[in-house]
């Protein structure tokens, strides 16, 4: 799922640099316009202006999913007057419902599985999550992601199994001891993470049953889980307020703001030296109207390129089959190092999704030929053949979401996706293919159980494999398994 900050320059910051333009001639006595003639700020030399629009281009790949997950993370956790809050950090919530079309939080959102979700704050101590029994064929997963959008550890059926245990969750500056009965110890890179948890649900029916498994999931404070007296309580912090339409306008001061809270890492050390060259960073103030025009038209530009650079990626960074777009976005400090280009691609992609061993999500807009998919000009079919259903430990999915905003569809049978264990109630064609129908108006009586409400608009598809298979027939390795998703068609 992804905060919902997809298009954060196109359109506000260049409609900024449009009114700067007609607005005639800027003040000249700025700092970058002088330094433009000294070449020098307080004795430390500034980019000239192709330099300052590589620098805004590659600090805008950068700091996208940092802006990204702290935009998320204040909504759903900081500001109680936000539609999309959930609880306070610290606090575990509980969804018993899946998402819908009224979610806006976050953009392809998974609408499998009820989430459990909480920000911990692991500045004064480690945190200890407890998960109880779930047995099989129950799917769940504990996903953990830092503010650098890091999937650092997984708790759950393909990570650590089905029985209950106690693992421990540290920030970047933990010495401690590991206490007794703790499984594993995984660490955050940020002092502040988020934790995921997703349970499976098998029908709507199951909702009692998965709302027990919630109950059982404990996410407590160190001190807490031993019971013994907490430690001095952190510095209280006065958030910067975020949304979209802020992390539209005021992308650099949000990137300011949440850098504070993500500590430096020996491959981030060029980017963040190459930000600071233009008085972007950790705790500076950067203000857009403090440029020059030309150097605003600069820093405009490069993040405009960024955000095409990104969208590009998204396309064009896995490898397309019939259509379809997979690739391994998602992982850890490792798997990124220090590429970041892929890591905001992920995170525009579908921030907060899982890692390929985890889940698999072949994403498309597109026929095969390249032809965008238009609810509004043709239905379409999705056939899968006897026997090639996805491969999956754990079950698959198929979720449409709306083509402009990347958000679940209203439609008349509340329904956002097909799933595995919607099988019993679909219809098999007489060959024992399955054919799903993706269409805005429904096929038919006949053939509702297969239909997949579609927008009247642009169409995006997500198809989800959760504990992909790892033996043929599977679609790992991403892009190169021999499982390949079947093309979609237009319906004759």
């Amino acid at each position: 799922m992804t905060v919902k900050t997809s298009n954060l320059v196109v359109s506000a910051l260049l409609g900024v640099l449009a009114t700067t333009f007609l607005a005639g001639c800027e003040k000249k006595n700025d700092a970058v316009s002088q330094a433009e003639k000294t070449d020098k700020i307080n004795g430390v030399a500034v980019p000239g202006m192709e330099e300052t629009k590589q620098i805004a281009q590659e600090g805008f790949v950068y700091g996208l999913p940092i802006v990204m997950y702290y935009t998320s993370a204040y909504e759903l956790f900081v500001d109680p007057t936000s539609s999309q809050f959930k609880a306070p950090i610290g606090t575990l919530t509980n969804e018993a419902r899946v998402f819908t079309y009224k979610d806006t939080a976050v953009i392809t959102p998974n609408s499998d599985t009820p989430y459990s979700l909480m920000e911990v704050d692991l500045r004064a101590e480690p945190t200890v999550i407890s998960v109880p029994a779930v047995p099989k064929p129950r799917y769940y997963s504990v996903q953990l992601t830092d503010a650098n959008t890091f999937n650092y550890g997984y708790i759950g059926s393909r990570a650590t199994g089905t029985a209950p245990g106690d693992y421990m969750v540290v920030g970047p500056d933990w010495k401690g001891e590991t206490p007794p009965h703790i499984k594993q110890v995984f660490h955050s890179t940020t002092p502040f993470s988020a934790i995921i948890f997703r349970t499976q649900l098998f029908n709507a029916a199951d909702m009692p049953n998965v709302v027990k498994i919630q109950a059982g999931y404990k996410v407590r404070p160190l001190s807490a889980f031993l019971k013994q007296p907490a430690p001095p309580a952190p510095p209280t912090i006065n958030y910067m307020k975020a949304n979209a339409q802020i992390a539209k306008a005021e992308f650099w001061q949000v990137l300011d703001y949440a850098l504070q809270y993500v500590p430096s890492s020996p491959e981030e050390a060029g980017i963040r030296a190459k930000l600071a060259s233009i008085g972007i960073g950790a705790g500076k103030q950067f203000d857009m109207k403090d440029l020059s025009l030309e150097h605003k038209a600069a820093i405009v530009l490069g993040m405009k390129a960024g955000d095409d650079q990104v969208d590009k990626y998204i396309t064009s960074g896995g490898v397309v089959i019939n259509g379809w777009n997979i690739g391994s976005f998602f992982g850890d400090r490792a798997f990124y190092n220090g590429d970041w280009l892929k890591r905001a691609a992920a995170a525009k992609g579908g921030i907060f999704g899982n890692d390929a061993i985890e889940a698999m999500y072949p994403l498309t807009r597109v026929l095969p030929n390249g032809e965008a998919l238009d609810g509004s000009k043709h239905n379409y079919t999705l056939t899968f053949a006897k026997g090639s259903l996805p491969p999956v430990n754990a079950f698959w999915s198929v979720t449409m979401y709306d083509g402009k905003t990347q958000f679940l569809i209203e439609n008349p049978i509340n329904r956002y996706l097909i799933n595995s264990p919607m099988l019993p109630g679909m219809k098999t064609n007489p060959d024992g293919s399955l054919t799903l129908y993706i269409q805005k108006d429904s096929p038919g009586k006949d053939k509702e159980p297969n239909w997949l409400p579609a927008p009247n608009g642009t169409i995006y598809l997500a198809m989800r494999l959760y504990w992909p298979k790892e033996t043929p027939p599977s679609i790992l390795p991403a892009g190169k398994g021999t499982w390949q998703p079947p093309a979609i068609v237009v319906a004759p």
